[in-house]
């Protein structure tokens, strides 16, 4: 949405909204009251997925993503409403796992690239 169609549909004026999104002023606190429950929740448009070992993940069949608890999220193309709900929970595991361990070797490369003078080719 666009500054001034958010201005036009709250009804403030534009500069006022610039003047929060700049810093330079705050909104009343009923404003933000009657901001929030006027938005969908995020968590109405997400589905829980609960993995037999108890982890939770999130899925936006609409967008396309997937979360963790931690705040990761990954693009996927498959329609997840479509899986056997037994199995969604272990493919999500496995996804975030490889998901961490790439996350993890791409940290200790940048640390050891900070260390050491050496320039790699491929």
């Amino acid at each position: 949405m666009t500054q001034k169609a958010f201005a036009e549909t709250f009804g403030i004026p534009l500069r006022t909204l610039q003047k929060w999104e700049q810093g330079e002023a705050s909104p009343a606190p009923y404003f933000l009251v009657l901001l929030a429950r006027s938005l969908p929740s995020m968590q109405e448009a997400l589905e829980k997925v609960i993995t037999p070992r108890g982890e939770v993940y999130f899925f936006d069949n609409i967008k396309k993503i997937v979360f963790d608890v931690r705040g990761n999220e990954i693009r996927i193309q498959e329609d997840l409403k479509l899986v056997k709900k037994q199995n969604l929970g272990l493919y999500l595991e496995d996804l975030f796992q490889d998901f961490y361990a790439a996350q993890d070797r791409f940290n200790r490369d940048c640390r050891y690239d900070l260390e050491e003078e050496i320039i790699w080719t491929r």
